[in-house]
């Protein structure tokens, strides 16, 4: 059983012992330190909840809205919902903070809670190290009997959130009504399945074939939206010789396209795409992670306007687009952050701008990927003993390689003209991931290869 706090949220298995994993136990205690934590930072005893489908949803949704009640907190429940919709809630509601269950693309056996503050979006790491304190501490009250909060369930934010992305001026819905788009989409059988058709429909896509759309947790694979794991939905694309197909993960804020030949469009192109679109209409910077493809960097020089890097992770992200005033961000694995509407990944968000896109190229989903350079990413790691010094390992790769366009942001990241390499510590166990990315395969196995050979040299193996 496995259970991680870390300054996003806390996640786990369910089952297990105390403190091993997501049990009820952990779920009243982060809860509770995190309603404690929304009182004293803002004085309002009001919090936005939504959770994804998985099959501990609703047990876990029951101990979070008891300890918020009882700390007299006033909960807002969406019920089944996604991500992106409860970070636009927050604010409408005038909560102090939100909720959502979901470990997103995590198997069914796990939870998470993922926290935000008062303006919707993913709390910072000063904020979540206060919420860990807090709850390492047990330093919360609760309310007497007579100030006990009030539970709201509001089923509105379906149709909210659809309003909210059709009345974005770069959605143009007469153009991908006009294209008669013929369309299959993939929700894992989480609430995407609720939200995507009902998206479609009010974009006025008629044609819709839905995949494993019934919101009961029961993933049908492995719920991460990788290639290895689209198999259906390629297939059942070229069998019902569709335009494209959609596929988002369990909370819906990541995206991927599937083309009309059953190929990938790739996650990492999802937002060089959207981007694109955007940048074409409403010139401005663009952020992505330092591990993200290239190619947003190459759309956004071309198109006369800067790109920026941040370190990995969402709250980042926002943080260096807010920074750079940036009109588009994101993350290569899907994930779309458009301020125009908010700031917070959202595949409601990136479905309607890129089938506005498609509608307006004119062409085939494959011919559009085709425009955009030609990269390929290699993901590998290295294993570390525990008590291996990782911060002073990549001081000497930085050393190795201190000629070249480098950044420290996040672990290192080494630039070779159009290639890169970058090198990162992971969070929850003694590895080392090493991202490379080059204009074909061979190339980029290459230099990831060449830079674990200079590790394994430096640690002497």
């Amino acid at each position: 059983m496995t259970l991680i706090k870390s300054i996003s949220g806390i996640r786990g298995t369910i089952g297990g012992q105390a403190g091993n994993g997501l049990t009820p136990i952990d779920i009243v205690k982060f809860t509770a330190a995190f309603g404690s934590w929304v009182v004293q930072k803002t004085g309002i005893k009001r919090i936005v909840l939504g959770r994804d489908a998985r099959i501990s949803g609703e047990m876990v949704n029951h101990l979070v809205i008891g300890t918020l009640q009882g700390l007299g907190i006033e909960v807002i429940d969406l019920g089944l919902s996604t991500t992106p919709t409860v970070e636009i809630a927050v604010p409408e509601e005038n909560a102090g903070g939100g909720i959502i269950l979901t470990a997103s693309h995590n198997p069914k056996q796990w939870n998470a809670l993922k926290l935000l503050n008062a303006d919707g979006e993913f709390i910072s790491d000063a904020d979540g190290k206060e919420v860990l304190d807090l709850a390492e501490n047990a330093a919360f009250e609760f309310a007497d009997v007579d100030k006990l909060g009030r539970v709201i369930n509001n089923d509105t934010y379906l149709q909210k959130h659809i309003d909210k992305v059709l009345a974005l001026p770069l959605v143009d819905v007469e153009a991908i009504k006009n294209a008669d788009f013929k369309i299959v989409i993939d929700c894992v059988n989480s609430t995407g399945g609720i939200f995507i058709p009902a998206l479609l429909k009010a974009l006025g896509v008629k044609r819709i074939t839905e995949l494993y759309c019934t919101p009961d947790g029961h993933f049908p694979h492995n719920p991460e939206p990788l290639p290895e794991n689209l198999g259906a939905i390629s297939k059942e694309v070229q069998k019902q010789n569709a335009d494209l197909g959609i596929v988002v993960d369990p909370d819906v804020d990541r995206l991927c396209f599937v083309n009309e030949d059953g190929s990938m469009f790739g996650e990492e192109y999802t937002l060089v795409a959207v981007a694109d679109y955007v940048l074409k209409n409403t010139p401005g910077n663009t952020v992505s992670n330092l591990s993200s493809t290239r190619a947003l960097r190459d759309v956004t020089e071309k198109a006369g306007v800067e790109y920026h890097a941040s370190a990995v992770g969402e709250v980042n992200v926002v943080n260096k687009m807010k920074e750079s005033n940036a009109i588009i961000g994101g993350e290569g694995n899907g994930g779309i952050i458009y301020p125009e509407s908010h700031y917070g990944r959202d595949a409601l968000v990136g479905i309607a701008l890129f089938l506005t896109h498609l509608a307006k190229f004119g062409k085939s989903i494959s011919v559009l990927r085709g425009s955009y350079p030609q990269y390929y990413i290699s993901k590998n790691k290295i294993t570390l003993t525990p008590e291996m010094d990782i911060d002073n390992l990549l001081k000497q790769v930085e050393e190795k390689y201190q000629r070249q366009p480098h950044s420290t942001i996040d672990g290192l990241k080494i630039e070779f003209d159009k290639t890169w390499v970058h090198l990162r510590r992971s969070n929850t166990e003694p590895i080392i991931r090493i991202y490379s990315e080059a204009e074909n395969e061979t190339v980029a196995e290459s230099l990831a290869n060449k830079i674990i050979s200079d590790i394994k040299e430096i640690l002497h193996l």
